[in-house]
């Protein structure tokens, strides 16, 4: 969970499990609340989660101060649909306020074009290929 933490902090999206999505919510949120306060006990705190000081840098000196209004909720879970291997739920976590957080959820399953009678008249009605008379 502490890794999953760190590359949060570090590219502010990632891709993971539902559950793990859930349960690294708390995680993300406490250390972010650690970073509001900004003392130096704070700052060990942190560093007991992330262990990586340029991480627990960034998040003391421009992941907290973008949190500095808002009481809490600092973390979105986007589902993205099924993994292919294990059919797994798969979500997108991101931070809230970061600046590409506009992300849509693909719609569905994606629709595959018949290769029947149809296709082959349409493709004749364009001039592509001519009708076999």
């Amino acid at each position: 969970m502490r890794n999953l933490v760190t590359c949060l902090l570090r590219e502010e999206r990632i891709q993971t499990t539902d559950p793990k999505a859930k349960e690294m919510r708390r995680w993300v949120d406490r250390v972010i609340t650690l970073g509001k306060r900004g003392s130096l006990h704070a700052r060990r705190q942190a560093l007991e989660i992330v262990r990586d000081k340029a991480i627990v840098r960034k998040l003391f000196d421009t992941i907290a101060p973008r949190f500095k209004d808002r009481p809490g909720g600092y973390t979105r879970i986007i589902k993205i649909g099924q993994r292919r291997g294990d059919s797994a739920a798969i979500s997108l976590i991101e931070l809230v306020a970061s600046a590409e957080s506009t992300v849509e959820a693909p719609s569905g399953r994606r629709r595959r074009r018949s290769r029947g009678k149809a296709s082959a008249q349409e493709a004749g009605a364009q001039g592509k290929n001519p009708p076999a008379a």
